[in-house]
Parts: C-alpha cells; sequence; structure tokens
C-alpha cells in the first residue's frame, strides 16, 4: 500500500471518527434538551399544597394574628424545599388556619445567582396574587444549585407553569423590576443576623432554626 494511499485512508478515518463524535455530542444535548422539558412540565414529587388562608403577596394568615412569623429562605436551599414540602403544611393546618399566626416569606438569595433571580420572579408573581403558587412550583422543581434548573428560561416555563399571566409576567422579570427589593432583603437579613436558610423571627425574635420553630411559636402564644 502506497504512502498516499495510507494518508488518505487515515485522512478518512479521522473525519469519520469526528462525524461520530459531533453525532455523539449533539444526541448528548438533545437528550439533555428533552429531560429537561419533561421534567418543568411533569408534576414535581411531593408537590406542595397550594391552599393558602388569607394569602396576600409573600404573607398569609390573618394580619392580626398575635403571633408573627417571617421565614427567610432561599429558592435553591434543599432545606427550604424539605421545611416547604413537610413542615410548613403542619404550620399552615395548626397555626395558620386557625388564626393564631401571621406568616411572611421573605427571600434569602445567597446561593448564587439562580437563587437571586427566582426571587425577582417570585415578587413578579406575587403582583399577580399568585406568589405561593410559584414558590410551591419552584420548591416541587429542584434539582441541585446553580447549574440551570432556575436559568431565566427555566423559570419562564416555570411561571408558565404556575397559571401566571406572561404579557405581565415578562416585562416584569426581564427588566428586573425587583432587583433592588432582593438586594434590599439580602441585606436585611443580614443586618438581622440570618446566615443561612431557612430561619425565623418570630415575634421579631430570632434567627430561630426549623427545629425550633413551632416550640417557639407555643411560646410566643403562651405568653400573648
Amino acid at each position: 500500500m502506497g504512502k498516499r494511499t495510507r494518508n488518505r485512508e487515515q485522512k478518512a478515518k479521522k473525519t469519520s471518527n469526528r462525524r461520530m463524535l459531533y453525532i455523539g455530542l449533539i444526541a448528548v444535548a438533545a437528550i439533555a434538551i428533552v429531560a429537561v422539558v419533561i421534567f418543568l412540565t411533569q408534576p414535581g414529587q411531593n408537590a406542595i399544597a397550594a391552599d393558602r388562608p388569607n394569602a396576600d403577596g409573600m404573607s398569609m394568615g390573618d394580619p392580626n394574628a398575635a403571633v408573627k412569623v417571617e421565614e427567610f429562605s432561599d429558592f435553591q436551599c434543599p432545606y427550604c424545599g424539605a421545611f416547604a414540602k413537610n413542615v410548613e403544611p403542619t404550620i399552615v393546618e395548626n397555626y395558620i388556619a386557625t388564626g393564631k399566626v401571621h406568616f411572611t416569606y421573605i427571600p434569602y438569595s445567597f446561593i448564587g445567582p439562580e437563587s437571586v433571580r427566582a426571587a425577582e420572579a417570585a415578587y413578579c408573581a406575587a403582583d399577580q396574587g399568585k406568589f405561593w403558587q410559584f414558590h410551591d412550583v419552584l420548591f416541587s422543581n429542584q434539582a441541585g444549585e446553580n447549574n440551570g434548573t432556575f436559568s431565566d428560561g427555566n423559570l419562564i416555563l416555570l411561571a408558565q407553569k404556575a397559571g401566571l399571566k406572561m404579557t405581565d409576567f415578562r416585562p416584569c422579570f426581564d427588566n428586573g423590576k425587583y432587583t433592588q427589593q432582593v438586594q434590599d432583603d439580602f441585606k436585611q437579613g443580614q443586618d438581622r443576623g440570618v446566615t443561612g436558610t431557612p430561619y425565623f423571627f418570630v415575634n421579631g425574635k430570632g434567627p430561630i432554626d426549623q427545629n425550633s420553630l413551632v416550640t417557639s411559636i407555643d411560646e410566643a402564644l403562651a405568653g400573648q
């Protein structure tokens, strides 16, 4: 076999290998895109009940309740997600629905840029009276931190999933209407001693971790 023939065969082999590599990369990317679409369009695991008594913006419950609870939370935080799914429904049932507690969610977006954008989107949802629906969709669709789950594009899909009116949501979200508000929330948390999430204040006292929350609420009710 001549040298020229061998060179042609080697070149053809390299071209074929390169083509197969490109096809493989395209296939992997396509699978990833399909997986994200399926993930965002299916009901989240352990979906959270959306029933919130006297919901008003990022608060719920009787504003004249004897006990006021504030939650500082990050939408990417897995512990916050666990609280929303496993603990908050019991607090809603036993304390908020019974008129004993007024509860307010405050974004403390410290994990990364996706936390910040999720919080901005949540404020835009609150403009439509759908903060808690969007809150539930976000926590039900957590899948790691700063990996694109809460990218701008995916947050828009999740907003649709939460039933938001996109002609109002998109200008609010795209133009950064609540960028400063989210920064102010973070500074408020820092000024009040919040160092992680979720942390709580009960009638202004805290920060309190979620393991102590129910005890602190009961003590506040007993001393009202």
